[in-house]
């Protein structure tokens, strides 16, 4: 009886202990969950301005899917087959098509598609401007019919990057502002266009105009009324088609739905800002029930039309006003960037959404345009060199080692901005170059994913990949 009660004691004690043992590790189990749910929180808590930039940009792919989208019998627009649109307008003997997308290949499967839909020829190419991705693939639709008119402004071309003396630096900041060497992995869109297009026979169908006009035009088309009208903005060789028969708007690249690229990362000329908020004006005066942008899906119904364009153009013109007004102040470059912003009316529609262009882009254009690199400030004037100035933030900082010590930690805490501006002092004056390279591609990266701006985002992953490559 006893040996019983004391194998049954035994027996308890085991169980309590393991009992215990158990609480402890589910105690223990807990705590550790709880620490990492925490942890996962705080993490979701830091990303979620990130996640719902990268969750926009991604949504606005769809204005990409690939598609010949009938607007009535006669119009027709071909979205996503490359980087930007190419349109069919159907007359009583024959066709008219608008811009002419970049490569010959993708122009081949669209010409190919529009013959299906309406087998009458090709009467006249028109240009919107000189961009290659509206000029590229003109010959597929042609088809070697030399007889047949393409129309332009004049001035045509004039200021593109092919005819810059600085073209080698262009098209490396070309490719970066398009993320055209990314991993595929890290594509997401351009903004106003697929992330990836094609690349067979890249502008081999290109045919220059034949006919071109200063101010306005008005000719009869395969028995179509249609009226061109110059428009500087994007470019200073833009025009828009008016259709007034099937009250059809083609606006090239002075509207897609994106904030305006006012000035292009990847290095452009002066756009005339003011002409262009005034041009966007005159095209929301037309009573037009379907809209075609260069870039983009296109609009239907009057007031929809009108709306977007009307918000569009107060956009433009409100940021290039209220430039010119810090300027006549007496504000510095970066103070006027900081001081210019749209209405809360106007950042919410969903047309002005920073995915191509940026509001600070485009007061630095202005600001520059009107006065040059010389901001008032007198300190400006004859700066230090980037060495000199990189050694003399080192010594303030109190040395390299705690200059770099400051930067990882500004890393570390998320700060990537001023980690990138530190990093810059650190590589000027070649300490650490190797281990400040590593956490400055982190740097670029981070930025890149807190993006909503395309070209913001491709060139920091560019830029990114090519310092990676370096390592």
């Amino acid at each position: 009886m006893s040996i019983v009660r004391n194998k049954t004691f035994s027996i308890t004690k085991k169980v309590r202990r393991m009992t215990i043992l158990w609480r402890y590790f589910i105690f223990v189990a807990g705590l550790l969950l709880f620490g990492a749910c925490q942890q996962k929180e705080a993490m979701n808590s830091v990303k979620k301005e990130d996640h719902v930039n990268l969750v926009k940009l991604k949504n606005h792919t769809k204005e990409f899917r690939q598609e010949i989208i009938k607007l009535n019998p006669n119009v027709y627009v071909a979205v996503g087959f490359d980087g930007s649109n190419t349109s069919m307008i159907i007359g009583e003997d024959g066709v008219i098509i608008i811009d002419a997308l970049r490569s010959l290949g993708a122009a081949e499967k669209v010409a190919e598609a529009f013959r299906k839909i309406c087998p009458k020829p090709v009467k006249a190419v028109i240009y919107t401007h000189g961009h290659e991705d509206h000029t590229g693939g003109t010959s597929a639709f042609t088809q070697g019919n030399n007889k047949i008119p393409v129309i332009a402004r004049e001035g045509f071309k004039k200021e593109l990057q092919e005819k810059s003396p600085v073209r080698r630096i262009l098209q490396k900041r070309n490719e970066r502002q398009f993320g055209r060497v990314l991993p595929k992995e890290q594509i997401i869109n351009r903004g106003v266009a697929p992330g990836y297009t094609s690349k067979d026979r890249v502008g081999k169908g290109y045919i220059k105009p034949t006919r071109v006009f200063k101010d306005s035009l008005t000719i009869q088309i395969a028995g179509i009324p249609i009226h061109l009208y110059a428009a500087n903005g994007e470019t200073n060789d833009a025009l828009f088609v008016w259709c007034p028969k099937y009250k059809s708007l083609f606006t090239g690249d002075n509207y897609y739905k994106a904030f305006p690229n006012l000035y292009a990362i990847r290095g452009s000329r002066y756009r005339d800002i003011e002409s262009w908020g005034n041009m966007v004006l005159k095209m929301s005066t037309f009573p037009s029930t379907s809209l075609i942008p260069g870039h983009t899906r296109p609009l239907k119904g009057k007031e929809n039309i009108h709306k977007n364009l009307t918000n569009y153009a107060t956009a433009i013109l409100s940021v290039y006003h209220q430039t010119i007004d810090a300027m006549n102040e007496g504000y510095t470059l970066q103070e006027t960037v900081d001081r210019v912003q749209l209405a809360d009316s106007l950042k919410e529609q969903s047309n002005l959404q920073e995915f191509y262009g940026s509001v600070a882009w485009g007061v630095r254009s202005i600001y520059t345009h009107y006065v040059g690199w010389f901001d008032g400030n007198p300190t400006n004037l004859y700066p230090l060199t980037e060495k000199k100035e990189a050694q003399k933030m080192i010594s303030l900082a109190g040395g390299a080692s705690k200059t770099f010590d400051k930067f990882d930690k500004a890393y570390q805490q998320e700060e990537y901005q001023w980690a990138l501006q530190l990093s810059d002092y650190l590589i000027i004056t070649k300490y650490k170059v190797a281990e400040v390279t590593k956490i400055q591609i982190k740097c670029l990266r981070a930025l890149a994913s807190q993006q909503l701006n395309a070209p913001a985002r491709n060139y920091y992953l560019s830029c990114a990949e090519e310092l990676n490559t370096k390592q």
